[in-house]
Order: C-alpha cells, then structure tokens, then sequence
C-alpha cells in the first residue's frame, strides 16, 4: 500500500520500509511519530478512502542537508556578499501505511499493560525519595556581574550613549623641595 502524505509544505509518495527526508520535525531519533495529513492512498490501481489511513515513521536522525550558496553581486559598485545556508532536517523510515481501525485496535492493547505496571512504581520511586532525604535548604548564589557596556563612538539607533563610568587617577603626593 502507498500513501500521499504532506508535511513541511512539500508532498511525499511513501510506502512501508521508505526513507525520506523531510522538513524538520519535533523529535528524538528513534521516537515514532505519525504523519497525519494523508492526501491520496491506495494499492496498485485502486485508490482508498485517505482519511482512514494512518503512516507512522520512525525517526531515523536529526541532520542538515547540503550547504545551499548564496552570492550577491551588483554590477559597477564594488558590492559582493557571499553567505552559506544548511538547512534542518528529519530523516524517517516509513515504517506502516494502513488502515487507522487496525492501527488504534493493535496500539491500546500493547500499550495498556505496560503503562498499569509501571504507574504504580513510578508513584512508589518519588514517595520513596523524599522520605529518604531531608530537606536542604537552597544554595545561595553569588548574582554575576553585568559586562560593562562597549562604547562605539556616535550613538546611533540601539547603542548605548552613555560610556562606563572611569575611577579619577590617585594624586601623588608632592614631592618635597631640597636645599642646596
């Protein structure tokens, strides 16, 4: 079965076991995720109803893609800029593409189980913890001293006019007048 499916702006033809590269997408490789806007499905030449059918994908990694160039030029007045982009991106692997009913039907029975056993322990650890360990009181900190601000000469338009305050050089003492 393959499905259309949108996300990051752009539209993918994906099937179980593809890799894609896409927009960047909130997540932890490894994590499973869920493209929910399907456009078109179907199999072979039959096309099914879009709305009942679910992708999921795992993430395979975070990365960037390749360094896209960008160079500005004006003719006959010395103007030249040259800056360099990469832009996020989630690599995927599709992992199913099927119907939503089979879907949630398989997803709450395994995930049922685990969540009861580990519900009870997971309250009993942090109980455990507090009556184990007094109470500290805070640590006092020290708040660090601001970096004194540059002065760029003329202020202009979001800088700052004032120059840091100087100490007054010590005098020195007279020197005292010897006879001769």
């Amino acid at each position: 079965m393959f499905a259309v499916v949108r996300t990051g702006g752009k539209q993918y033809r994906v099937a179980a076991g593809d890799k894609i590269a896409v927009e960047k997408l909130a997540g932890d490789a490894g994590s499973t995720i869920t493209l929910g806007d399907v456009m078109l499905a179907g199999e072979g030449d039959t096309l099914a109803d879009a709305a009942k059918v679910v992708v999921s994908a795992e993430i395979i990694a975070q990365a960037k893609s390749e360094k896209v160039t960008v160079f500005k030029k004006r003719r006959r007045h010395n103007y030249r800029r040259k800056a360099g982009h990469r832009q996020q991106m989630t690599l995927l692997r599709i992992v199913s593409v099927g119907d939503s009913k089979a879907e949630k039907k398989a997803a709450p029975k395994a995930e049922a189980a685990p969540k009861s056993e580990a519900a009870p322990a997971a309250e009993a650890a942090p109980k455990a913890e507090k009556a184990a360990k007094p109470a500290a009181a805070p640590k006092a900190t020290k708040p660090k001293a601001a970096a004194p601000a540059k002065d760029t000469g003329t202020a202009g338009e979001g800088q700052v006019d004032a120059a840091p305050a100087k100490k007054a050089p010590a005098k020195k003492p007279a020197a005292k007048k010897t006879e001769k």
